[in-house]
């Protein structure tokens, strides 16, 4: 039997899936999906394949136009999302050589409808660690670069998983005196202190970050409530950092996060701490730094004792398409 692919538009039904299979984020959600298109100008195709009547992946993708070129990207550009594309479904029972081929067929039939919808010139997939065999990407033409993030099991009883972090760290908590500070779990308009310090930030170092404010609000109210939580500290009566992150059941993401370092605090320190013991009480188990392939941030997030997990690029396009893939590189 033959894999067919449909859009998926209804959103209740997509997040049904998704909250089934173990390799999605909550940007996989359909409310995020729907918030991304509006803010990257793209247009949203959320692709099902089916074998029969069982859904066995989703794919969302996103399509728009660079002058008269016309690419397809998962996730779309800009807007720092850190894992989208495809999703794997009711391919844990089967036994190896028959997932692999669903798997195979999937990503070709998806390959198909896009060339018969959008004819993209330029592809580009970023996964989640989850999805872990890029080899139907690698059969079908697209070159597959490995990338990696850290990842913290904070299932251990915390004062045993603080005695894994660095001793800097450690130290810095602990000595970080309580009367001086206050952290918290903020609302909506700290959403927005942290993106606007964190583009105050890049633009002091002449760094981009396109994220909007209206975009990282959007997305705060548009996912189930929970999902997106903005952590902050306080010092003095002042907003002095933060850190923005989204669930699941499973993991915690550390998505975007800032602090004011002409304070005598630990800010970053205290917070990330803050929030791991916060999602240890509701039962999750993994916290994702959200990247290890910047040496300098490494430095930082190696102190958490984390593991290396790895994900992919995947692209497909021709050598004319060198500047997409650059301008796409500069902006993700």
């Amino acid at each position: 039997m033959s894999i067919e692919v449909a859009r998926l538009d209804d959103a209740d039904e997509w997040n049904s899936l998704i909250e089934r299979s173990p390799q999605t984020t909550p940007f996989h959600r359909f409310e995020a999906l729907k918030v991304m298109g509006e803010y990257s100008n793209a247009t949203l195709h959320p692709f099902c394949g089916y074998k029969g009547d069982e859904p066995i992946g989703l794919f969302p993708v996103f399509a728009l136009s660079r002058g008269p070129i016309r690419i397809a990207l998962s996730p779309p550009p800009d807007l720092k999302i850190s894992y989208l594309g495809p999703v794997l479904l009711n391919h844990e029972k089967l036994k190896r050589r028959k997932a692999e081929k669903r798997h195979r067929r999937f990503i070709e039939a998806v390959d198909v409808k896009l060339q018969e919808t959008v004819d993209p010139r330029y592809v580009h997939v970023r996964t989640h660690p989850a999805y872990n065999d890029p080899r139907p990407f690698i059969w079908n033409d697209f070159k597959a670069t490995p990338e990696f993030t850290y990842e913290v099991d904070i299932t251990p009883d915390s004062d045993d998983l603080f005695m894994t972090f660095s001793g800097d760290i450690r130290s810095n908590v602990r000595h970080a005196d309580d009367a001086e500070y206050e952290l918290l779990e903020g609302d909506e308009a700290d959403v927005g202190r942290i993106i606007n310090m964190a583009q105050n930030r890049h633009a002091e170092q002449g760094v981009a970050f396109n994220v909007p404010e209206s975009f990282a609000r959007d997305l705060y109210r548009a996912l189930p409530e929970g999902t997106m939580r903005a952590y902050i500290c306080r010092a003095e009566g002042e907003f002095v950092g933060g850190d923005l992150t989204l669930e699941n059941d499973e993991v915690i993401l550390a998505w975007q996060g800032v602090a004011d370092y002409e304070f005598d605090l630990p800010v970053t320190d205290l917070v990330v701490w803050y929030y791991i013991r916060q999602a240890h009480e509701r039962g999750i188990e993994r916290f994702d730094l959200a990247g290890a392939n910047n040496p300098r941030l490494c430095k930082y997030k190696a102190k958490f004792n984390p593991e290396i997990r790895s994900y992919y690029t995947l692209e497909r396009g021709s050598k004319a398409m060198n500047g997409v893939k650059e301008l796409y590189k500069r902006f993700r």
